[in-house]
């Protein structure tokens, strides 16, 4: 198919001519062999789109820097995610920059779409490199992209001296501090974070061994003394506390607490209401409320003296 055709073809359906991410190959060698824009196509797409919401010219838009998304996720494989997923999210970010182009800034959509493209990509990885994230603010995700490139170069310059050194001397972490402008304690952590990995918490064998996982040597909080304390604390509260709380109160405020709260029915519903107490002593089901709100503060500073 010649460059006419397939641009005829574009305009009718662009989307049939780049195969699925299945097949990684076929869909790198379809849109290598996509037209490039001419500034004026491109201008007049950019237009169509914005002017009259064209989607054919969108798509246009879109095909013709496919090339340019595969291009920049090729920096990023280094990260261990397949190349197909870092050129998915940079799709996104691309169909992103072709939805806010502004052809009358006289920049190329080539430019634009360069930050939208990386954006996406660097989302991706911050997301997904590890299970718990590495790098949330601005000063991080610097580091983070900026780091292992960087002491990568220092290696080689100091290669004949050590081969076998992987950690970062006090002068190469002021010197990226320097330059990334950051804090030299910065770089350090973000050193220790991209060097550690992600270790499972609990056993990963079913074999049935003896394993000897983090969880195995976390500390048991319920042991701790004060924990029992407290919990012994709380265990008197519920029981023979309740029973000398209610001892400070009248027989009707101690028996109207009693079948409010620490009653259940039969059929699980519940202790009496405010009305059937009414109907028992005569008064409204307001002045039973207030009898109740008066004995549960009685209670409550009986507990907090004894």
């Amino acid at each position: 198919m010649n460059i006419a055709a397939t641009t005829a073809l574009s305009v009718r359906d662009p989307w049939t001519l780049v195969p699925s991410l299945g097949n990684l190959e076929a869909y790198v060698s379809a849109v290598n062999r996509m037209p490039m824009l001419t500034q004026t196509e491109e201008t007049e797409l950019a237009r169509a789109l914005r002017d009259k919401g064209d989607l054919q010219a969108a798509g246009r838009l879109v095909l013709s820097h496919l090339r340019l998304v595969v291009s920049v996720s090729r920096q990023y494989l280094g990260y261990g995610l397949p190349h197909g997923d870092l050129i998915q999210e940079g799709n996104v970010g691309l169909m992103k920059a072709v939805k806010r182009f502004d052809p009358e800034q006289g920049v190329r959509l080539v430019s634009y779409a360069l930050h939208w493209i990386k954006a996406e990509i660097h989302e991706y990885i911050l997301k997904n490199w590890r299970m718990v994230k590495v790098a949330t603010t601005k000063a991080q995700r610097k580091l983070f992209f900026n780091l292992r490139s960087m002491k990568q170069g220092m290696k080689g310059e100091a290669a004949a001296e050590d081969t076998h050194r992987n950690t970062l001397t006090p002068a190469e972490v002021a010197s990226m501090a320097q330059q990334l402008n950051v804090k030299p304690e910065e770089v350090i952590e973000m050193e220790m974070r991209l060097s550690g990995g992600d270790v499972a918490l609990e056993p990963q064998n079913d074999d049935g061994e003896e394993s000897y996982a983090p969880i195995a040597y976390l500390a048991d909080d319920s042991s701790e003394p004060t924990r029992r304390i407290e919990a012994g604390h709380r265990d008197w509260l519920a029981g023979d506390g309740i029973a000398q709380a209610l001892q400070v109160l009248d027989e009707r405020s101690r028996r109207i607490v009693e079948e409010r709260w620490l009653k259940v029915r039969d059929d699980a519903t519940g202790g009496m209401t405010l009305h059937d107490l009414a109907a028992v002593y005569g008064v409204s089901a307001e002045r039973i409320r207030q009898i109740e709100v008066a004995a549960l503060k009685k209670m409550r500073k009986a507990l907090e003296t004894a």
